[in-house]
């Protein structure tokens, strides 16, 4: 299977993607994966030439590349999508944060009306879910400000994958234990949104 992540050059795509792969090997899959930054370091938020990505290839037998298409699409912004659809499969799973999908989204990612999916003619599974509303539902007691709290969305998309593709936490818990070990109010509160987005996937079943 290979899962792509995508989304602004600041939305930790690598970090996640890399966390996905750690807890992929460490449970005995083969993996391969491509780093994708962004075409302008410093483009603005929400632009087309900013998008970065980070696809891995999973599998129970050796794999030899990052894979060509993606059976799971992490789109965090509409800029995302635009640029990143390409990569998926016909069957496969799309995940946005339609939070980031409001007409300015829209307009930085030049597109045309306010229905992106129905104007790209996509017709794959889209999981829509207002992810950044539900990052400040999850750590509006956390105490952190609201562009800290929007770090960690993409911990809660990972989240959302590792249900999709049933792991343990656990292992992501210890990666950002010792990642953030000086900062252990980071690490709890990114752990927090892991569960929050596994659970999500769980009790929405979102496949």
């Amino acid at each position: 299977m290979v899962v792509r992540f995508s989304g602004d050059s600041g939305d930790g795509m690598q970090l996640a993607g890399n966390i996905f792969s750690t807890v992929s090997a460490t449970v005995g899959n083969s993996i391969s994966t491509f780093p994708d930054y962004p075409a302008d370091i410093r483009a603005p938020q929400g632009s087309l030439t900013g998008v970065s990505g980070f696809q891995v290839h999973i599998g129970a037998s050796q794999v030899y590349t990052p894979g060509d298409l993606c059976d799971v699409l992490v789109a965090m912004n509409a800029a995302a999508l635009k640029t990143q659809y390409k990569f998926a499969k016909p069957t496969a799973c799309i995940i946005i944060d339609t939070d980031c999908f409001q007409k300015s989204d829209l307009e930085k990612a030049a597109f045309q009306t306010d229905d992106p999916i129905e104007e790209m003619g996509i017709k794959n599974d889209v999981i829509a879910a207002p992810i950044s509303q539900m990052v400040k539902d999850c750590l509006a007691d956390s105490g952190m400000d609201n562009k800290s709290m929007l770090k960690c969305r993409n911990m809660f998309a990972l989240g959302l994958v590792c249900w999709l593709f049933n792991r343990n936490l656990t292992i992501t818990e210890n990666f950002l234990r010792e990642k953030f070990a000086k900062k252990p109010a980071i690490a709890e509160a990114n752990i927090k949104v892991i569960h929050a987005g596994y659970d999500y996937g769980h009790n929405t079943h979102s496949s």
